[in-house]
């Protein structure tokens, strides 16, 4: 109110009217606080009682639009470990809005590993540091925040559009930078116990699978008057697929295997198992060594998937002519060393088992004279690395043995797993290693 030169008074424009007191506005920010502060205490007890992270990060994401009055929300983790370090866990649209969930674009990733700090966009077609970015047209107003465990970079939470239209205002980027700093170590905590979980699992897993293979492994080799015979699987620490077996027929004869099942871990074990069972039911079925394989391979075939096979070496030694009856399905081809130092592969080109349902496999045989040595071996010795990249390979096995004839076969066997040994050095076993050595005296 003024009074006029009249004395009379009169009401002061609006114009010239302060908008609110120093009172009120302090009011305001007070209650403003307590609304926050509630907010985050409700949050720190929702996230408290989860465990799986991705009830956490709903959580989060939730309330965070609820906060900020957002229409969409996504939490995407960053962990420079994997192949592909930045994940979108968990995304979230509120009820109201039918737009097309967004996405967050590498770039704005890369600016946050860089910055580590929050990033408000009124409108990010007019932002000159991301013109690359081809934008969605709905997107009018954009805010993130890093989640940060000792200024590392895990994840990041991004607002997209206020509800009413309007833009992020810089209470919203600090509420939600607060909401990021009080969750980063939950989510991070949560995500480690469910990764150690996993490990715990995958270790009991290849404990399992490592179990079914030592068991389907023959406790002791045959003894067969005139020949020596020595066997060794060496198992990767992800166990894979190797076994050999020895499976005694009528008369005298032994049927001599070795085979290599696709995977790794307890699947490759159950296959192995699968294969096992088939050719010792077949073997004992069939004297004949082409129809035992063609057999195992249909039922191999009819009972697991396209992406299930096995590579297999089959043979039938038959002592009383010393003759040795094979078929090779796929296997790397064994070596047969003979006694003038010749080296002869056992190959009848037949492709793996679990390919093709009907194959007409083939058959080879060959005679056991005195001094010779059959070496049956899986992919695991001619493809074992150094650390410099260089394999095994054949020739090196092929070397070895020809400087081992006389040797006995126990002495051969020895030689062989030494040899790749001493190659591999300090780098990692990837690959079970098992090798047959046969040797007639």
């Amino acid at each position: 109110m003024r009074r006029t030169d009249e004395g009379r008074l009169m009401a002061e424009p609006l114009s010239h009217m302060p908008s609110s007191s120093p009172l009120e506005e302090e009011n305001k920010r007070l209650k403003r606080a307590v609304e926050e502060l509630s907010f985050l205490n409700d949050l720190a007890r929702a996230i408290a009682v989860l465990y799986d992270s991705q009830e956490i990060m709903q959580t989060i994401i939730r309330k965070s639009l609820r906060a900020v009055d957002a229409e969409q929300g996504v939490i995407t983790l960053v962990d420079s470990t994997r192949s592909e370090p930045n994940r979108t866990l968990v995304r979230t649209r509120a009820s109201s809005t039918d737009r097309p969930a967004f996405q967050i674009h590498d770039a704005l990733l890369g600016w946050m590993h860089l910055n580590k700090k929050p990033l408000l966009f009124t409108d990010p077609r007019d932002d000159d540091r991301f013109k690359g970015i081809h934008w969605n047209d709905t997107i009018q107003s954009m805010l993130c925040v890093p989640l940060l465990i000792k200024s590392e970079l895990k994840g990041v939470l991004t607002v997209f559009n206020k509800k009413n239209r309007s833009q992020f205002s810089e209470d919203d980027q600090r509420l939600l930078s607060i909401i990021a700093s009080q969750s980063a170590q939950v989510v991070e905590n949560a995500r480690l116990s469910e990764e150690e979980k996993a490990l715990s699992e995958l270790r009991e897993e290849v404990r399992l699978a490592s179990k079914i293979q030592a068991d389907l492994l023959p406790p002791s080799v045959p003894t067969i008057p005139g020949y020596e015979i020595a066997a060794r699987m060496i198992p990767a620490q992800m166990c894979g697929g190797d076994y050999y077996d020895f499976i005694p027929l009528e008369g005298d004869s032994v049927a001599i295997c070795l085979g290599d099942v696709s995977g790794k871990g307890l699947p490759a074990s159950l296959l192995m198992a699968n294969l096992q069972a088939t050719l010792r039911g077949q073997a004992t079925k069939s004297g004949d060594v082409c129809e035992c394989i063609r057999r195992s391979n249909s039922l191999l075939f009819r009972s697991t998937g396209p992406e299930k096979f096995a590579t297999l070496f089959y043979g039938i030694l038959h002592p009383r002519n010393n003759m040795l009856v094979y078929c090779n399905a796929g296997h790397n081809p064994p070596l047969l060393l003979r006694s003038d130092g010749r080296i002869e592969m056992l190959d009848t080109s037949g492709i793996v088992l679990g390919a093709l349902d009907d194959f007409g496999f083939s058959t080879g045989s060959t005679s056991f004279e005195p001094g010779d040595l059959l070496a049956i071996f899986s992919d695991g010795v001619t493809e074992a690395w150094n650390c410099h990249q260089e394999e095994f390979g054949e020739q090196r096995l092929r070397t070895e043995i020809q400087h081992l004839r006389g040797a006995s076969a126990s002495n051969v066997l020895e030689a062989i797993f030494r040899a790749v040994r001493d190659h591999a050095g300090t780098y990692p076993q990837s690959d079970d290693i098992t090798v047959v050595i046969m040797r007639r005296t």
